[in-house]
C-alpha cells in the first residue's frame, strides 16, 4: 500500500497531520485520498466496533465506486450488480413502462468493508481507524476564520490530539455542524423510507427473476416504492446469493403520528432511524398488511418475506458554509439530501475527491478549504433542490410520469453517473 500510494504525492502543500472524524464511506474515502497524498491521517469513529447494516442497498454512482476502482484495484462487477432497465409496474404487476438504462447497485456493507480493509491494511489498523472515539469538542482559542497553526480535538474517552486539519464527516447528526453552523436544522420532509432485504433464494424463482435485471418501480397516490438487487450479506454478487432490496416512501404527519412510528419495540423514541430489529411489531405487521392491500403482488411478496424491515426518516439539511479555517464539513455533516437521486454516498465521496484536489492545488489549508467550499456548496444546493422537487412530485403533487428523465439517478444532474 505505501508504495502504491507514494506516486500520488503532490508538493503544493506541506504534508499535514489530519484527523477525519467519522468512519463511514465519505470519511474513509477522504482518509484514503489524503493518505495517498502523503499526509498523516487518522480516522476517528464514535462506534466501539466496525460498522454494519447501515442503509442496506445503494445506487453505486461513479463517485462512490471511483476510489475502489481507480486506486484500490477492485473490479466494479465484483462489488456491485448491473441492471439494464428502469421498469414501472401497474397495480396488477404487469409492466406499464420500461426504459433501457444501466445502473450499478451495491450495498453499504460491501462498500464499507472494502474501504475499511483498504484503509487498515494487512494489520487491524487500530492506530489508523480509532473506534470508540466520539469527538466532543475542538479548540476555539481562535476564530475559525483565522489561520491558527493547529486545531485541538477532544474525545469522550479523554484523548486529545492536535492536528493541522480537521475533516468532519460525522453524518446527519454531526457534532461539528451543531457547533459551526448552529442555525442549520434538519427539516422533516413529511415522509420516511421503509427499507428491507430478502435473499433471492428465499423468494419463488419466478418472483426473484423479475427483479434481477432492472430497478422496478410502483408509483401510486402519495407514495412510491422501488426494488433492485444488491450483493448478499457476505458481499457475493453471484446469482442465487444476492439480496432483493426495497425502498418504500410513505407519508407520516409530523407530531404524534411520527412520534409513535419512531417509538421502538422497547418503548424508546428514536430520532433519525429505526435499525433492523427495532421496529415495533405492530408497525411491521401494518407494513405487510398495507403492502398486500396496495402494491403489485410481486412487490408485496418481497415485503412479506422481509424478516426485519427498518426505516430512515427523510430530512433536508443545508448549510451556508463548509470551511472554517482549518476545519471543514464533508458529506451528510454538511448537506443531507433526500435519497431520490441515489447520490448521498456519491456526494460524500465527491466531497472527498474535491477536498484532496483543493489541498493539492493550494499552499495553505484555509485557502484550500475555501476553494473546496466554493465547489461543494454549489453541488450540495443543487442536489438538495433536485431531490426536494422529486419528493414533492411523488409524495404530494402526484405528478410522477414513468419515463420522465428528471427521475433518473445522478449526482450533478439526472443521468450523470
Amino acid at each position: 500500500m505505501p508504495g502504491r500510494q507514494a506516486r500520488h504525492v503532490r508538493a503544493a502543500l506541506t504534508l499535514l497531520r489530519i484527523a477525519v472524524v467519522g468512519g463511514s464511506l465519505g470519511g474513509l474515502t477522504a482518509a484514503c485520498l489524503l493518505r495517498d497524498a502523503g499526509h498523516d491521517v487518522t480516522v476517528h469513529e464514535r462506534s466501539p466496533r466496525r460498522l454494519e447494516q447501515r442503509g442496506a442497498g445503494i445506487g453505486f454512482l461513479e463517485a462512490t465506486s471511483r476510489y475502489l476502482v481507480e486506486r484500490a484495484g477492485v473490479r466494479l462487477d465484483s462489488i456491485s450488480i448491473p441492471t439494464d432497465h428502469i421498469r414501472h409496474l401497474d397495480r396488477s404487476g404487469a409492466v406499464a413502462h420500461e426504459l433501457e438504462h444501466r445502473y450499478w447497485f451495491s450495498s453499504w456493507n460491501t462498500v464499507y468493508r472494502h474501504l475499511v480493509d483498504h484503509w487498515c491494511g494487512p494489520d487491524d489498523g487500530s492506530t489508523r481507524y480509532r473506534l470508540g472515539n466520539d469527538m466532543v469538542s475542538f479548540d476555539d482559542r481562535f476564530s475559525f476564520d483565522d489561520t491558527g497553526e493547529q486545531i485541538g480535538v477532544r474525545f469522550a474517552n479523554g484523548e486529545r490530539i492536535d492536528v493541522d486539519l480537521l475533516v468532519c464527516a460525522d453524518g446527519v447528526g454531526s457534532t461539528a455542524r451543531r457547533v459551526l453552523v448552529p442555525d442549520a436544522v434538519a427539516g422533516y420532509a413529511g415522509y420516511v423510507a421503509w427499507r428491507g432485504m430478502v435473499p433471492e433464494s428465499e423468494l419463488p424463482a419466478e418472483i426473484a427473476e423479475t427483479f434481477t435485471d432492472a430497478i422496478t418501480y410502483y408509483v401510486y397516490a402519495n407514495s412510491h416504492i422501488l426494488v433492485y438487487p444488491i450483493p448478499g450479506l457476505d458481499g457475493s454478487v453471484a446469482p442465487g446469493e444476492r439480496l432483493i432490496n426495497f425502498v418504500w416512501y410513505r407519508n407520516y404527519l409530523e407530531g404524534s403520528e411520527l412520534d409513535e412510528l419512531l417509538t421502538d419495540r422497547h418503548g424508546d423514541r428514536r430520532e433519525l432511524s429505526l435499525p433492523p430489529g427495532t421496529v415495533a411489531d405492530h408497525h411491521a405487521a401494518a407494513l405487510r398488511a398495507t403492502a398486500a392491500a396496495s402494491l403489485p403482488p410481486t412487490i408485496a411478496a418481497v415485503i412479506e418475506q422481509t424478516r426485519e424491515p427498518f426505516l430512515q426518516v427523510v430530512y433536508d439539511i443545508e448549510v451556508d458554509r463548509m470551511a472554517f479555517g482549518r476545519v471543514c464539513l464533508l458529506g451528510d455533516a454538511a448537506f443531507a439530501a433526500r435519497p431520490h437521486a441515489a447520490a448521498g454516498t456519491a456526494k460524500a465521496a465527491e466531497d472527498a475527491w474535491v477536498l484532496a484536489d483543493s489541498l493539492a492545488r493550494h499552499d495553505s489549508v484555509p485557502d484550500a478549504l475555501e476553494a473546496y467550499q466554493a465547489k461543494q456548496l454549489a453541488l450540495g444546493r443543487s442536489l438538495l433542490e433536485r431531490t426536494r422537487r422529486i419528493g414533492r412530485r411523488s409524495q404530494i403533487d402526484n405528478s410522477w410520469v414513468p419515463g420522465d428523465p428528471d427521475f433518473i439517478f445522478g449526482l450533478h444532474r439526472p443521468g450523470d453517473r
